[in-house]
């Protein structure tokens, strides 16, 4: 039976797993967003396609360094949840 306290655990675990692969993705992309801004002001060169491909290029580099890990990291999380289901059943 799901009580309540399973499902804030479950709740809390989801919302680890979410923030932590987010700001794996979006933390390189944000600091490459604001060196591109800040070499555009030093230069003042005002276009805004500029700073995009270097943020893409960022997160898909990090997609492809930090990969295995995600996935590792995600199968971890399914397992536990299907295992914590599992148990709940019988």
């Amino acid at each position: 039976m799901l009580t309540p306290d399973i499902a804030v655990d479950i709740v809390n675990d989801s919302l680890r797993v979410v923030v932590t692969l987010v700001v794996l993705l979006v933390l390189p992309s944000l600091i490459v967003g604001v060196l591109v801004s800040l070499i555009q002001a030093a230069t003042q060169i005002n276009e805004q396609t500029l700073s995009f491909l270097p943020r893409l290029l960022i997160v898909l580099l990090t997609i492809a360094l930090a990969g295995h890990w995600i996935t590792g990291y995600l199968m971890d999380f399914c397992v536990a949840m299907f295992q914590r289901a599992a148990s709940q059943v019988g």
